[in-house]
């Protein structure tokens, strides 16, 4: 007998960082001289090489089970339909698009946002989520086939990660810097926003002071209504949040917050990432070979990353999305 199991959604922030209506509004809002001195303006993060298009095709392939995907834009289009048409037409109908305006609803005034910390604060308010859902970068595979266990067990997520001390060092590190700058060369450029620090924030914002969960670059399990509870309750540390255009080092990761309420609500469900962290730029020539002979070889890591593809070598990147189309048993050019 099959056994019913709840449903499972996916949500996929995705940006084109070269469009030139979205270049322009991002430039209203910011002057070259502000670009240098807020490290998450940094052009470089909206850069789009079309790997949603893997995204996407991997988990239809390997995660079979999922009932719809919401790719979260700004007014745009990944163009994914016709990919998704060759190879599994059969799920056209469950991709959806969803705009930022949709999920700011009441929240207007912060939009438009440059912020994935901001936008990744509102996922819980996509119309139609299913309670259970998955958070996925549009750089972000899966490698091979997965169950609905895999993300959630007992009808809570699995958080994927490593219980860690806070970043002393790093955070009194920036503080040095910050103020060597200020009062040796006038420079009021921000602390760089950091994925560890924003982590960190959202758990000590919960009370959390000796250690904290740390997670990685995974898909990343999420429950909606214990996100939509806490923000309910909460609407003054979501504005606060979310007032932010571009991503500063004050803020709180929203993930970090959600496994942290998951935590402190008796949810035992821990593992590894089990993923694969590629990162293509100045590397070496075989590095990519070599990359994907780790991800053949070792068969519990069922996720891969790939960051900061739009900086590596032409031959990189082709190398890359080349054992993309064989993995998936795709063409995609």
């Amino acid at each position: 007998m099959k056994i019913k199991t709840s449903p499972i959604d996916v949500v996929v922030a995705w940006v084109d960082g070269s469009d030139p209506l979205l270049y322009k509004k991002r430039m209203q809002y910011l002057d070259h001289k502000m670009e240098d001195k807020l490290p998450g303006a940094d052009h470089t993060r909206f850069h789009s090489l079309n790997e949603v298009s893997f995204c996407i095709l991997s988990i239809f392939k390997f995660a079979p089970f999922v009932r719809k995907i919401f790719i979260v834009t700004d007014n745009q289009n990944p163009g994914v339909d016709q990919v998704v048409k060759t190879y599994f037409p059969e799920r056209l109908s469950d991709l959806h698009l969803v705009d930022h305006k949709e999920i700011f609803e009441d929240y207007e005034t912060h939009l438009p946002t440059f912020n994935s910390i901001c936008i990744s604060n509102m996922l819980w308010r996509i119309k139609g989520l299913s309670k259970q859902f998955v958070y996925f970068n549009d750089d972000i595979f899966l490698l091979r086939p997965i169950t609905p266990s895999t993300w959630f067990k007992n009808g809570n997520p699995v958080l994927r990660g490593k219980w860690v001390f806070p970043p002393y060092e790093r955070l009194v590190w920036d503080r040095i810097k910050e103020m060597i700058g200020k009062t040796f060369f006038s420079n009021d450029k921000e602390r760089k926003p950091s994925f560890q620090v924003n982590q960190w924030n959202a758990a000590r914002l919960l009370g959390f002071k000796i250690r904290y969960f740390r997670s990685g670059h995974t898909p990343l399990a999420l429950n909606r209504e214990r996100l939509e509870d806490y923000f309910t309750t909460c609407p003054n540390i979501l504005v606060e949040n979310i007032k932010h255009r571009f991503r500063v080092y004050s803020q709180f990761n929203t993930v970090a917050l959600a496994n942290h309420l998951e935590l402190l609500g008796g949810n035992k469900n821990r593992l590894k990432p089990q993923a694969v962290y590629m990162q293509p730029y100045k590397r070496n020539a075989n590095y990519i070979a070599r990359k994907f002979k780790q991800v053949l070889k070792e068969e519990q890591n069922y996720f891969l990353c790939v960051q900061s593809l739009e900086l590596a070598t032409r031959k990189h990147q082709d190398e890359f999305f080349n054992k993309m189309n064989q993995l998936l048993q795709t063409q995609i050019t």
